[in-house]
């Protein structure tokens, strides 16, 4: 083995370094390997090789921790999809705009555990007078102040909403929504989505679900407005 001779008064560093660049050295000492002990910040001093082991059993409980972690989220997504698929028929299975008004709300009610659900939509309905949780805006959604920074996203908007915000989807009802989505509906309109728990809808939330079902919204109340 090449380079076996070190210099006299070396420090620790000067091993280590030394070390690095021979890693097959206890390989070719094995009586050093075997004596050799490792400290820790815990528990005993263990061999080198007990150690390694260790180590790796370590790893490997967290690798199965990341993957069990994994299947849970994969079997969470699985049911939305599966919830967000059933949502969808039954709203294109209304026969009215009435039904399909009342299809959007029941179902985000009932199947998702929402608790305050609101309708804006653009023009007159008269087939929707009387719906409490919906509302005509004859000059257009996008026109009301409350949602002039909101247009321009594209994208839904999640969190702690303006009061503004909520008082134009929820009227009365505002101060109990703590978190809440805002949902654009195409040229329609817009959908609120509103929850007593502030950590049901934040900024960082993955919102490719909301979106299918505001598209999914779009399409059943495009074929009676």
């Amino acid at each position: 083995m090449a380079e076996l001779t070190l210099k006299t008064g070396l420090e620790a560093m000067d091993v280590a370094a030394w070390l690095r660049r021979h890693p097959t050295f206890l390989k070719d000492f094995p009586d050093i390997a075997e004596t050799l002990v490792i400290p820790r910040e815990r528990g005993s001093a263990a061999s080198l090789a007990g150690y390694q082991l260790e180590l790796l059993r370590e790893r490997q409980r967290e690798l199965e921790a990341r993957l069990a972690d994994l299947v849970e989220i994969a079997g969470e997504n699985e049911q939305r999809v599966v919830q967000v698929h059933s949502y969808t028929l039954t709203l294109l299975r209304a026969t009215d705009l009435a039904a399909c008004a009342r299809a959007i709300v029941a179902g985000l009610r009932e199947d998702f555990h929402t608790e305050q659900v609101s309708l804006l939509l653009n023009g007159a309905h008269a087939a929707l007078a009387g719906l409490p949780w919906v509302r005509d805006v004859p000059e257009g959604a996008d026109k009301l102040p409350a949602f002039a920074d909101f247009f321009p996203r594209g994208e839904p908007l999640c969190g702690r909403l303006a009061p503004p915000k909520l008082d134009a989807l929820f009227g009365a009802a505002a101060p109990e929504v703590q978190s809440a989505a805002l949902l654009k509906l195409g040229a329609l309109g817009v959908l609120g989505i509103g929850s007593s728990d502030p950590n049901r809808f934040h900024p960082g939330i993955g919102t490719l679900f909301l979106k299918l079902i505001a598209e999914a919204a779009s399409v059943a109340l495009g074929r009676y407005v």
